[in-house]
């Protein structure tokens, strides 16, 4: 029996030394001065952060300051107007968002994106099988090949339900889940993608306190298995208790970006939450 059988807590992906890895600075994502117009609109501004294997990185701000827009742009939903993004090295500005996913990034929604008619287990499974190589052909005929991928993506997606805490309910249909449980369905189904970078936008909204200390341990125990995190989230605590370092963005610019403890006494970050000068911050 494999080690992932024996602990289903494992998820797929190989556990990586996160302090290790951070210490190394070896570059994952490179956000290399990133301007979005919307006609006259400017929705990122020359934004420019790298994101380092193994580490867990905040982007935050103000309400329309650009930070899903900016998950946006890395994901392809959106083509940057000017500058690029790369991802291990290569440039992802203009591909398709499948692509991407491939490469190794998954993303989480604001508002949650689940098939509401489908169960848990089938939700995962639907990320699971962004890998799957079997043809048309071989599913359509039921070949060996197509079994095989078949048990193997549901024994995955049992695994990472498992792992986000709601193995009990993967029969359940998703429209009949928590809010709570719904977005932990949500990082279970992006994590079938086998991401190496996995990009939260808000997974703690509309989380009691007790639901966000445990969403906080399970971040935790995400980067802890190799994956790196990219988190959109508005909660402070929870951003400075999780994050390794913070970028903050403000109407579409990079105000600052540095430790969680530099961030939070930077004035021109307090100006930007509290609506006021920089001087008198």
């Amino acid at each position: 029996m494999s080690d992932t059988e024996q602990n289903p807590k494992v998820p797929v992906q190989a556990a990586a030394p996160a302090v290790e890895a951070v210490g190394k600075r070896e570059p994952l994502l490179e956000v290399d001065h990133v301007t979005l117009r919307f006609g006259g609109v400017v929705a990122l501004n020359d934004v420019d952060f790298t994101l380092y294997k193994g580490e867990i990185l905040g982007l935050i701000g103000p309400n329309g300051a650009g930070k899903t827009t900016c998950f946006n742009a890395m994901t392809g939903i959106y083509q940057p107007t000017e500058g690029q993004i790369r991802f291990l090295g290569q440039k992802i500005s203009g591909k398709k968002r499948h692509q991407i996913t491939r490469m190794g990034m998954a993303r989480t929604f604001q508002n949650i994106r689940l098939f509401p008619e489908m169960t848990a287990l089938e939700n995962v499974q639907v990320g699971a099988d962004a890998h799957h190589k079997t043809s048309v052909i071989s599913a359509l005929l039921r070949l060996p090949r197509h079994w095989k991928e078949e048990r193997e993506g549901r024994e995955k997606a049992e695994r990472l339900l498992e792992f986000v805490g709601i193995r009990n309910r993967m029969h359940e249909f998703a429209r009949n889940l928590s809010y709570g449980e719904q977005r932990r369905l949500e990082i279970a189904r992006a994590l079938a993608t086998d991401p190496k970078l996995l990009c939260l936008d808000e997974p703690a909204a509309g989380f009691n306190p007790a639901e966000k200390e445990e969403l906080l341990q399970l971040i935790r125990q995400i980067r802890d298995q190799g994956v790196t995190v990219l988190l959109i989230e508005h909660d402070m605590r929870l951003v400075m208790g999780v994050t390794d370092r913070i970028v903050v963005l403000e109407f579409g610019k990079k105000i600052a970006e540095g430790l969680p403890a530099e961030v939070r006494d930077n004035p021109k970050v307090v100006a930007a939450y509290l609506g006021v000068p920089d001087d008198a911050a």
